[in-house]
């Protein structure tokens, strides 16, 4: 069997019940995937899935008033289906509007696994919600999110806001998939969407699924059900980033500055909770610019590229 080990990012000494347990650590080494059960408050996920509503009506809105009518519509992603239009992403999440992703960002729920994946001069990279709205059952390819030399640990965070299952299109997830390169023609072809290995990931709302950017996922085509939103948040070591790009020291640092700006949202909405400990080294300790607006939105020039089937999508031989 393939394994891994990452042993090139310092850890912080502190352990909390945030953090995930060694063998916790093993498994996603091991498998690409670690499931946390019922991981996220009530509380703070009704707050979320309120934000979700809210952004998903802010992207119609801005649509239906027209492209130039605010310069954030391109962070809205539409596409046309046999049902109609829909929307199925939005992008930069913490400047529109809704503070609960910033609150969700700072809480040790996020950070302390950050910290446990990545050691303790995690980026957070990217936020998103990526999402199937009712009656859109369209299929998400097989496909990595990120290949990459695989010297460090880099990660999603998927909260899901709503219930995934089985006959709803839930993820799947090929385990054991993560160490290298896939060819996604051949395993389309080959299985389609039973492959050898694979786990079909049915979630609460609540629940986390944490996966290694390079484990094999998709889901298949099904007819539309209830709404489906999951929040994802991306982190890497700032070692892997300098030492192998595609952003410079000068992106992570503004990309660091989004923390301190959880950290405060979390405290000021949650301040009887347990609060996270951030012990970022001082080599990577943001400055800030002091221009809120600026700060809740790095945008990515670059992106480390994926792959799929470049064919376009194989017909499923095996279902």
């Amino acid at each position: 069997m393939l394994t891994q080990t990452f042993d090139n990012v310092p850890y912080a000494a502190e352990r909390t019940p945030y953090h995930l347990t060694p063998e916790q650590v093993q498994f996603f080494d091991d498998n690409g995937y670690l499931i946390l059960r019922n991981w996220i408050p009530a509380d703070m996920l009704k707050r979320l899935q309120d934000a979700g509503d809210a952004w998903i009506q802010q992207g119609w809105a801005y649509q239906g008033a027209g492209n130039s009518a605010n310069p954030d519509l391109e962070d809205f992603h539409f596409a046309d289906r046999p049902s109609g239009r829909v929307m199925y992403r939005v992008n930069y999440l913490h400047n529109k509007q809704q503070v609960a992703s910033l609150e969700l960002l700072g809480c040790p729920q996020v950070l302390a696994v950050a910290e446990s994946l990545c050691g303790r001069n995690f980026v957070p990279t990217y936020e998103s919600m990526v999402f199937k709205e009712e009656k859109d059952g369209a299929q998400i390819v097989w496909h990595q999110d990120a290949v990459h030399p695989r010297n460090y640990r880099i990660f999603n965070y998927d909260l899901y806001l709503d219930r995934s299952t089985v006959d709803g299109g839930a993820l799947r997830v090929l385990a054991k998939s993560q160490i290298q390169r896939q060819d996604f023609c051949k395993l389309a072809e080959d299985y389609g969407w039973n492959p050898p290995n694979v786990t079909v990931v049915e979630m609460e709302p609540g629940d986390v699924l944490l996966h290694d950017v390079m484990v094999a996922h998709g889901s298949p085509e099904v007819e539309g059900k209830a709404r489906r939103r999951t929040i994802y948040y991306e982190f890497r070591a700032a070692e892997q980033i300098l030492s192998e790009g595609p952003w410079d020291a000068d992106w992570v640092d503004r990309r660091l500055r989004l923390l301190p700006l959880g950290l405060d949202a979390y405290r000021t909405a949650y301040p009887d909770r347990d609060q996270f400990n951030w012990q970022i080294d001082d080599t990577y300790r943001p400055d800030f610019s002091g221009d809120r607006a600026q700060e809740l939105k790095i945008a990515h020039v670059v992106h480390t590229s994926g792959s799929w089937c470049s064919a376009g999508d194989v017909p499923a031989k095996k279902k």
